[in-house]
């Protein structure tokens, strides 16, 4: 397990052996598809493609024909460069999804498994429909997710853009009017000698703060992306934070449950499908759970069971996914898990970001009138002296 883990974190190794036993295609983890006339595409653009690929195969064009008219009304970019060799493959006798696995850029192992398992279905469309609908739900959870955490971090980093200003241009110009009245800043009041030592404090070192925090957050990344440990650690540590964990802790599941759902329900099997979520997952703790079921079924065992020792599924979870290895309607009950957690994340968003701005409105409230209480208490003073 440990080394599955550290292959995902370290420089990934392909599992040639292990998928060549199993007769597919060597994983490759790719979590973002390069895009429409960039470095890059957007999830967006892909779901859209496959969404518009299954209308025309339902219309009765050969899949060959279908690739051409998407391929001629896309932009210039490596998305229509990548649709024009996959052609080129397919006329030659190779398979859609053989075609689209030499490309895991653009087409992630998640893609073209569902491909795989429309191809040996026979339904083509319907699993072209259900993993475009899939993409679309998969990238607005993944966007309020996103737009919720953005939202404090953003506000903070304007606050404190504004404060080191105030701090740094302001302060000063009210120093040098309170030495001319006062003759030293000993004889100043405590939080205003406070606030203009701060001030003076910050003028001078302000580049070593900001280079410390630069230096923290690359160092984060570097570790991040090179020592397992920290890696774990850190994914441990954001499950449990107070307004954030429970947000990303739901995502999470529910990201899963969506996946693996759409997985079983288009026909791949579980060992496969669970080997496909292990490598898209990002989270380390999320990661060795899906690992702990994929053990648990290669022995034979069931996949509650394993859910059920994990910290990242809880009892209403665990018995959906019982009731449906039971009843033969697994791919169901985890599109009902799915479906439920979706919306606590959204009801969670909309929670935090409300939470968030009482607290932000707070620290600034009290911040703000710190400040301007330690500069009014010297003209106070100054009209007390007066009368």
């Amino acid at each position: 397990m440990a080394k599955k883990l550290q292959r995902k974190v370290g420089a990934q190794q392909p599992k040639a052996q292990k998928q060549a036993a199993q007769g597919g295609a060597p994983k490759q983890k790719s979590e973002r598809a390069p895009l429409i006339g960039g470095r890059s595409v957007s999830k967006k653009a892909l779901a859209e493609f496959t969404s518009q690929l299954a209308v025309l195969l339902d219309a009765g064009l050969p899949v060959t024909r279908c690739l051409r008219i998407l391929e001629g009304q896309m932009s210039p970019g490596l998305l229509k460069k990548t649709l024009a060799e996959i052609v080129d493959d397919v006329e030659s006798g190779t398979s859609l999804s053989e075609a689209m696995a030499k490309h895991p850029k653009v087409y992630d192992e998640l893609y073209a498994s569902m491909i795989r398992a429309g191809e040996a279905s026979g339904a083509q469309e319907e699993i072209l429909n259900r993993l475009a609908g899939f993409m679309e739900k998969a990238e607005e959870v993944k966007a309020r997710v996103k737009g919720a955490l953005a939202y404090p971090v953003a506000v903070m980093v304007v606050a404190a853009l504004v404060l080191s200003l105030v701090f740094i241009f302001v302060v000063p110009s009210f120093r040098d009017i309170f030495v001319q009245q006062f003759g030293t800043i000993d004889a100043m009041p405590p939080s205003t000698r406070l606030i203009i030592n701060a001030g003076e404090h910050l003028k001078v070192y302000w580049w070593l703060y900001l280079g410390a925090i630069l230096g923290l957050i690359i160092l984060h990344r570097v570790l991040n992306e090179r020592v397992f440990g920290y890696r774990r650690f850190c994914d441990g540590v954001v499950l449990k934070l107070p307004i954030f964990g429970k947000l990303i802790h739901k995502s999470l599941v529910a990201r899963f449950s969506r996946t693996f759902g759409t997985l079983v329900q288009s026909g791949v099997p579980h060992l496969a499908a669970l080997d496909i979520i292990g490598t898209s997952i990002s989270n380390v703790r999320m990661s060795e759970a899906v690992d702990r079921i994929h053990s648990s079924i290669r022995e034979g065992a069931g996949i509650a069971a394993p859910m059920a020792e994990s910290e990242m599924f809880d009892d209403l979870v665990v018995n959906m996914v019982e009731v449906g290895e039971q009843t033969g309607e697994l791919d169901r009950m985890l599109h009902k898990v799915s479906d439920r957690y979706e919306v606590e994340v959204d009801r969670r968003i909309d929670i935090t970001i409300q939470s968030i701005e009482i607290v932000l409105i707070v620290v600034l409230a009290v911040v703000v009138g710190f400040i301007v209480f330690a500069l009014l208490a010297p003209l106070l003073t100054l009209m007390d002296r007066l009368s």
